[in-house]
């Protein structure tokens, strides 16, 4: 299941790419056909095939020959193996599980087109980011519902609301240093994590800020940047999310082994 779900993630990523591509530009991501962006040429579905036309191609237009970026092909792998590994988490034959896997593969897409916006735009479009709120809304909902996991639910609310209070606090006190479009990110991202559990919730957000820390130390070290360089923030939150969703019960249960400390807080 996992490779099957993997091959239509490279589908899925094919598909980012004109996102990532179309959305900063205003433009349509379903109503026109994909083209060659320096000669307009349009693509033939045998030179649109995930992973394998940018390798038969030699990452060259088949018209004009122009270069086509590696980010393509690698956009392509990278999300059949992020879509691989969401279903070697969350796979079951339960129906209820099934849902909640569909929901996390949603957010393994939009994590993908929503950082490499935020790398290059240094923008996160509420065309992406405000849906996702519905769609949490509705599949997380439904999982809860049907599993009679309330609490996961009302958890799910108090993570929203506490990551969306927590860089609404930080874009307040920090103007330049954090975006209104990073706080509606930590709202979905808080919605997400709260689901799953506490563990998940803490070890995302605490994450983020651990790695876009290390990130900016290095930057500045390295002299690429100064402190008043703007560095896009939403890549750390979705990769420090992800790590709160794949490495949370190991992470937590390291950490109170530390201490010595039986329990942990994975669960409800």
């Amino acid at each position: 299941m996992a490779i099957l779900v993997g091959v239509f993630g490279s589908l899925i990523g094919s598909f980012l790419n004109v996102v990532v591509y179309r959305i900063p530009l205003q433009r349509s991501i379903v109503t026109s056909p994909s083209a060659c962006v320096q000669c307009n040429a349009r693509i033939k579905g045998y030179d649109n095939i995930p992973i394998f036309s940018w390798l038969f191609l030699r990452g060259k237009c088949r018209n004009c020959k122009a270069t086509i970026s590696m980010r393509y092909f690698f956009v392509e792998l990278g999300t059949g193996i992020f879509f691989a590994l969401v279903t070697l988490k969350f796979w079951s034959t339960a129906k209820s599980e099934y849902l909640l896997m569909f929901a996390f593969l949603y957010l393994a897409a939009v994590s993908v087109a929503l950082a490499l916006i935020d790398l290059d735009t240094n923008t996160l479009p509420n065309r992406i980011i405000l849906p996702s709120y519905f769609v949490g809304f509705a599949l997380l909902g439904a999982v809860g519902i049907w599993r009679g996991e309330y609490g996961a639910l009302f958890r799910a609310g108090i993570g929203m609301a506490l990551l969306w209070l927590i860089y609404i606090g930080l874009a307040l006190a920090y103007p330049g240093g954090m975006g209104f479009g990073d706080v509606k990110l930590a709202g979905v991202l808080g919605l997400f994590l709260g689901f799953l559990s506490w563990g998940a919730l803490i070890t995302g957000a605490f994450a983020a800020f651990v790695l876009g820390g290390i990130f900016g130390l290095v930057l500045l070290l390295s002299r690429k940047a100064n402190r008043k360089s703007g560095i896009p923030f939403g890549p750390w939150m979705l990769v420090g999310a992800w790590i709160g969703v794949l490495l949370s019960k190991p992470i937590v249960q390291i950490y109170f082994s530390l201490f010595g400390i039986g329990r942990n807080i994975n669960g409800n």
